[in-house]
């Protein structure tokens, strides 16, 4: 007889599993947590006025987030397309609050504790006061983005969601399933094309012309009108694709899949900073379009058609892609606790500090898959039982 644990599971596990996928999402979240590292020198160095505070190595990291969208339209649009006579938008928002939401909260937990251990302070010294961390605790719970300059935007460096910073990208991955659940998931083939084609001349326009200023793609991290728009323009177009992906995806025999599409994620992100800008565009910027546009939904064909062949090989990707959501979302308030050392202690190179930066990572990583294991799994099958009964 089929048990109730077993009957609110198997709804979700009853296709394929793209394994290689899963894996080259935790690649590419290793490499945020890299990204950030380097990031944090960067900072520092330009926070103490001690240089122009440019990120040197591994500059691309970034875009990391835009192979997670992706990776997120493909996976969404795989699992829930065809099961539409299944389950109802209600239904499909219970399941993604139930992967999602958990794991967000302890980030925003592990983000007060940050702040505590940092002394409630804000980048230039001044304490916030305990009432504003909670208000902020509390919106970032419910995905609330906090106004630049606002109390509650407790460190005052103008971050959407102050105490863990990266979950902005949880914002707009939950506008993109909101979308997908009311509107993209009707779209044709056809059509689901022309919206994607649509985005990708609105992305191009948006990055390449520098509409932001940065002179990258890297926008969407606070609330401003520039950034929301320019975020929603940077989640939905590779969302789109990704979906498009899935509904068009035939797969090819393609040995060594994994490492090859480890590799060249490795090398897209480690190409040097394009500092050519001509008047009007950003030639940088316009690298980490094409990047979105053309190799990304590559990597994604070849490693959806590989195969994980070998116990090493599937071991290494199992490990990668359970831990890859609980590393994105528990880093950065480790990030915020180095950076502050960092900054105290006027280092801005790895040369300077290798062992600081490797525990950094360790320790990440170690956090990561201790609270999938004693946290996240636990309160997704508790969730599962209470919210998700037939």
């Amino acid at each position: 007889m089929q048990t109730k644990k077993q009957s609110y599971t198997n709804f979700a596990n009853t296709k394929p599993h793209y394994q290689l996928l899963d894996g080259l999402r935790g690649v590419a979240a290793i490499m945020v947590l890299i990204y950030h590292i380097f990031e944090g020198f960067a900072f520092a160095e330009g926070f103490n006025g001690a240089g122009e505070g440019i990120i040197t190595t591994l500059n691309h990291g970034h875009i990391a987030v835009d192979f997670f969208f992706i990776l997120s339209g493909f996976v969404i649009s795989y699992a829930y397309d065809d099961r539409w006579n299944k389950m109802t938008v209600c239904s499909f928002f219970k399941r993604r609050l139930i992967r999602l939401h958990p794991m967000l909260v302890m980030g925003v937990m592990i983000g007060v504790i940050a702040f505590a251990i940092e002394g409630f302070k804000t980048w230039n010294g001044e304490v916030t006061p305990v009432s504003w961390v909670m208000l902020s605790m509390l919106l970032t719970m419910f995905m609330i983005p906090a106004i630049p300059g606002a109390g509650y935007e407790v460190r005052g460096n103008g971050e959407m969601f102050p105490l863990n910073g990266p979950m902005w990208s949880l914002f707009f991955e939950y506008i993109g399933n909101i979308l997908y659940a009311l509107f993209i998931r009707h779209l044709s083939i056809k059509l689901l094309a022309l919206f994607a084609v649509v985005l990708g001349v609105l992305h191009a326009w948006f990055y390449v012309f520098d509409i932001s200023q940065y002179n990258c793609v890297g926008v969407g991290w606070t609330i401003d009108a520039v950034n929301f728009w320019g975020g929603m323009l940077r989640m939905l177009f590779p969302f789109t694709v990704g979906m498009l992906l899935a509904r068009t995806f035939r797969p090819c025999k393609v040995r060594a899949a994994f490492w090859i599409c480890s590799l060249i994620l490795i090398v897209i992100f480690a190409l040097p900073f394009i500092s050519f800008k001509p008047e009007a565009i950003s030639v940088n910027a316009l690298y980490e379009v094409l990047c979105i546009a053309f190799i990304f939904p590559l990597i994604v064909w070849i490693g959806a058609s590989g195969i994980a062949k070998g116990e090493a090989t599937k071991r290494v990707n199992k490990f990668l892609g359970d831990i890859s959501y609980p590393l994105y979302i528990v880093h950065y308030p480790i990030m915020y606790i180095f950076y502050k050392w960092l900054i105290k202690n006027e280092y801005y190179s790895l040369e300077q500090t290798w062992l600081i930066p490797l525990l950094v990572v360790l320790s990440s990583i170690v956090l990561a898959y201790a609270l999938l294991k004693l946290y996240d799994e636990p309160v997704r099958r508790w969730l599962s039982s209470k919210l998700m009964k037939k």
